[in-house]
C-alpha cells in the first residue's frame, strides 16, 4: 500500500488539527527590571593609573591564587580567569599617542543573559544590582558562558568538581550596603561606589564639565539593557575591547520570541511523529489483510 499524496496531505490535517486543540497562551511580556535602589560601580578610565590595587584586593578578598606569567611576572593575568575575576588591561595605539587603562569585570546586567540561560538558577540578580551565583546548584553546563555577551564567566576546566568564576559584586559586602573591595583599594578614586542613578548623573557631569576629557557616552548605562558596571573614557569603547553591536535590549529580551516557539515547534513535531506512525502501522495492517486472502485464493494455508 503505497502512500499517496492525498493521503499525506490528509494526515498533515489531521497533524493540525490535534495541534489546534492544544491551547497555548499567548507570549506573555517580560516583567519590567526592577532598578529601585539598584548599585552601581563607576569606572573612570581617565583617573586610573593601571597599579592594579583593586585587582589585588579581589582576589585576596576571595583567596584565589596569583597569576604568574611565562615571563615569571607576579600577579599580572593577561585576561580574566578562574583566579582572576577583575583585571587591569592596557590599550596603546601603534604611534603611542591614544592610550587608556581599562578594567574588566563581571558587567552585572540588569536583566542578564547568563541567568536567563541557566537551567537550574545558579545564577540571579539580586535587587541591589549584584548578579550572584549559587556554586551548590551549578551542573557545570555553561550555558552562561555562551549566553554572556561580554564572555566574563570562566570555567575551572583543570578541577575534578568545577565551578564557573565571575566577579561577585562583593555581594557579601554590598548586600550589608558596604562598598566592594576594588572601590575600597582604588588609590584614586578611578572607581565610585554608589545608587546607579547617582553614578549616571554623576557620570554625565563629568562629560558636561570637561567635554575634551571623555568620550561623550556612558558605557553600560543602556547596553544590553543597561548594567551595574558604568564606564567612562577617553577612547573609543570599542578599542577598549568591548563588544560591538550590542542593542539597548537585553539578551533575553531579543531571544524570548525564538524561545516562546520552541514549546510549539516540539508540538507540531511530537503530533506529526504520532500521526504518521499510526498511518504507517494502519497501512502495514491493511496491506496484511490483504495479503492473506490473495494466498488463500492461490491455494494456500
Amino acid at each position: 500500500m503505497i502512500l499517496q499524496r492525498r493521503e499525506f496531505l490528509k494526515l498533515g490535517a489531521a497533524t493540525a488539527g490535534s495541534v489546534s486543540a492544544v491551547t497555548l497562551s499567548p507570549t506573555e511580556a517580560r516583567p519590567a527590571v526592577n532598578t529601585e535602589g539598584c548599585k552601581a560601580m563607576l569606572y573612570d578610565a581617565t583617573k586610573c593609573i593601571g597599579c592594579r590595587a583593586c585587582q589585588t584586593a579581589c582576589r585576596l578578598g576571595f583567596d584565589m591564587e596569583p597569576s604568574i606569567n611565562g615571563d615569571g611576572l607576579y600577579d599580572e593575568p593577561s585576561d580574566l580567569s578562574t583566579t582572576c575575576p577583575t583585571v587591569i588591561r592596557q590599550y596603546q595605539d601603534e604611534q603611542g599617542e591614544e592610550w587608556s587603562f581599562v578594567k574588566r569585570q563581571c558587567m552585572h546586567c540588569l536583566d542578564p543573559a547568563c541567568a536567563s540561560a541557566c537551567l537550574v538558577n545558579a545564577l540571579e540578580r539580586d535587587d541591589c544590582g549584584a548578579v550572584t551565583y549559587d556554586v551548590d546548584k551549578c551542573i557545570g553546563c555553561r550555558y552562561c558562558m555562551i549566553a554572556c555577551p561580554f564572555e566574563v564567566p570562566t570555567f575551572e576546566y583543570e578541577k575534578a568538581i568545577p565551578s564557573i568564576v565571575k566577579c561577585p559584586f562583593c555581594f557579601d559586602l554590598v548586600s550589608q550596603g558596604k562598598a566592594p573591595r576594588c572601590v575600597e583599594a582604588c588609590p584614586t578614586g578611578a572607581i565610585t561606589f554608589g545608587d546607579r542613578d547617582e553614578l549616571l548623573e554623576d557620570a554625565r557631569s563629568r562629560i558636561y564639565s570637561e567635554p575634551n576629557r571623555y568620550v561623550h557616552h556612558v558605557y553600560g548605562e543602556h547596553e544590553a539593557g543597561g548594567t551595574a558596571a558604568l564606564y567612562l573614557a577617553g577612547v573609543s569603547f570599542d578599542k577598549l575591547g568591548f563588544p560591538k553591536g550590542l542593542t539597548n535590549k537585553s539578551i533575553p529580551d531579543l531571544t524570548k520570541g525564538f524561545l516562546n516557539s520552541v514549546p510549539l515547534v516540539i508540538i507540531l513535531w511530537a503530533a506529526f511523529g504520532t500521526g504518521l506512525h499510526w498511518f504507517v502501522q494502519r497501512r502495514d495492517e491493511l496491506t496484511e489483510r490483504e495479503v492473506v486472502p490473495a494466498e488463500r485464493e492461490e491455494g494456500g494455508p
